[in-house]
């Protein structure tokens, strides 16, 4: 099994065992794909092609996707907010203009317009109203 470093912030946490690389996943396998946030983790998650390539497919089967603060890098690459609302860490805004989404600053945007709910919200104080929003999509 592989192993991957956590982080809080940029400091090193604990190592985690992984149970499926993303080379390895299959999409169709999960009821929904939760985007974690964190500046490290989207910038690293955006550049690893495996990663892309599960979270295009992801989307394809039009299940839920929720995504927190940075996370939404890995969206961008994919090119799946074009056209769609959404809201994000403030500093991301642009970036997902530029890639043709409307960035909005709320708590949680939910957008069912582009074949599959996309759930998102700014940071971890928005937390309780993006799970219930993810628990929502998953009744």
């Amino acid at each position: 099994m592989s192993k991957v470093q956590a982080y809080n912030h940029l400091d090193r946490a604990d190592e985690l065992t992984v149970d499926v690389t993303t080379g390895d996943a299959r999409a169709g396998d999960f009821a929904a794909l939760v985007l974690p946030g964190g500046v490290a983790n989207g910038d690293q998650l955006r550049t690893q092609p495996a990663a892309v390539a599960f979270v295009k497919a992801f989307a394809d089967t039009g299940k839920p996707i929720a995504v927190i603060c940075h996370g939404g890098w890995v969206l961008i690459e994919a090119d799946l907010v074009r056209g769609r609302r959404l809201t994000s860490w403030r500093s991301l805004q642009t970036d997902y203009r530029n890639a043709g989404a409307t960035w909005v600053d709320e708590e949680v945007v939910v957008d069912g317009t582009g074949g599959f709910t996309l759930i998102s919200s700014r940071k971890p104080d928005d937390l309780p109203a993006f799970d219930k929003e993810l628990l929502n999509a998953l009744e």
